[in-house]
């Protein structure tokens, strides 16, 4: 960008860099979600790597090979009621050997991988992100897309408290910069965005306005089909969706697991095109599904959307948010019950089950 500042084209176009071809194949790999003990997390993290490594030899030896495979929100460890303690023990490092192997994977295949995982960061000490990682064709870790916020008021008594971009906004955007609060990454097979942010369209929105064409999505232990095809409908891109398939062989010891895929809590990973079209959809079981999408064409003619703010620009700047960002810069909660008493008494509005 020319300007530093300039984060949307006012030409209606966007940056891109040169693609590896003109069409790109997409997979998208379904699998179980099984979490390690956190206490002693490193013999279940290791026999879900060696799912994870086996399941992208099969997404790449069956069914059409895939320039970008896309994983659920957490592979290499699950989810469960974990305190702080707990989060940090499962949580991964970027130079770590779970990340290496992976990217060795991407690179026997000469494709990207998408994941989500929780992280360590050393300059973040006593925090656990929830992050997007895109794996690049050369092996490499190319980016992590921290989740922008979580949802808050959704269970009486406990609240999410892994660290968000929106829980330490102001220490972010001062390492680094506005621009990566919302990030695109230019590849040869499109510009992408990654977050698992459900039920927010303007996030997803600000992703189309920068140049995003690529959408990942992800969920764990359930997800809003619609939402995430409405991504796709109203912004003009392409979105992977992945959540976990049903585990036929384990049952989770924290949760039960819904068999019913109308319900939206297991399975139903999918690939949209623009106007929301459904380009491949999977059941509840383990699977991949692809799609081949002619990016060339695409960019022919497609452009960021065409939003008219001078309508809605005095609402939005007239609300205020449930809470003020920053809130974990200071202190992060160590459990759901102690982050919902943190909170108590700086949200500005309630939650209907809090009357």
């Amino acid at each position: 960008m020319s300007d530093a500042t300039s984060f949307v084209r006012h030409d209606g176009g966007y940056e891109v860099v040169p693609l590896r071809r003109d069409k790109v194949a997409i997979g998208v790999v379904q699998t179980p979600v099984r979490a390690v003990d956190a206490d002693n997390p490193e013999p279940g993290i290791k026999e879900n790597l060696a799912y994870l490594l086996n399941a992208i030899d099969k997404a790449q030896q069956t069914g059409g090979r895939c320039d970008l495979l896309c994983f659920h929100e957490f592979p290499l460890h699950g989810f469960a009621p974990w305190d702080l303690k707990q989060y940090l023990r499962v949580s991964r490092h970027p130079d770590g050997p779970e990340i290496a192997a992976i990217g060795a994977k991407a690179k026997q295949y000469g494709c990207y991988i998408a994941l989500g995982c929780q992280m360590l960061d050393d300059d973040w000490p006593g925090h656990t992100m929830n992050t997007q990682l895109l794996i690049g064709p050369d092996g490499n870790l190319i980016a992590r897309h921290w989740k922008q916020r979580n949802m808050r008021g959704m269970a009486p008594g406990g609240e999410q408290f892994t660290t968000t971009i929106y829980d330490v906004y102001d220490r972010y955007v001062e390492m680094y910069g506005l621009d990566r609060v919302i990030p695109v990454e230019r590849t040869d097979i499109g510009n992408i965005s990654m977050s698992s942010v459900q039920f927010e369209p303007e996030l997803f929105r600000c992703m189309a306005l920068k140049g995003a064409e690529l959408i990942l999505r992800t969920a764990t232990g359930g997800c809003e089909w619609d939402d995430m095809r409405l991504t796709a409908y109203h912004n003009g891109t392409f979105v992977t969706s992945v959540n976990n398939s049903i585990d036929v062989e384990r049952t989770n010891p924290y949760y039960f697991v819904e068999q019913a895929p109308k319900n939206n809590w297991v399975g139903r990973s999918s690939i949209f095109g623009p106007r929301g079209v459904v380009l491949a959809e999977a059941g509840i079981f383990e699977t991949k599904r692809r799609a081949l999408i002619d990016m060339a064409e695409y960019r022919k003619a497609h452009r960021i959307p065409d939003v008219h703010f001078s309508l809605y620009r005095h609402v939005y700047e007239d609300y205020r948010e449930r809470h003020d960002p920053n809130l974990w810069l200071d202190h992060v909660p160590n459990t759901k019950a102690e982050a919902a008493a943190y909170l108590k008494d700086k949200v500005r509005w309630t939650s209907y089950w809090q009357g």
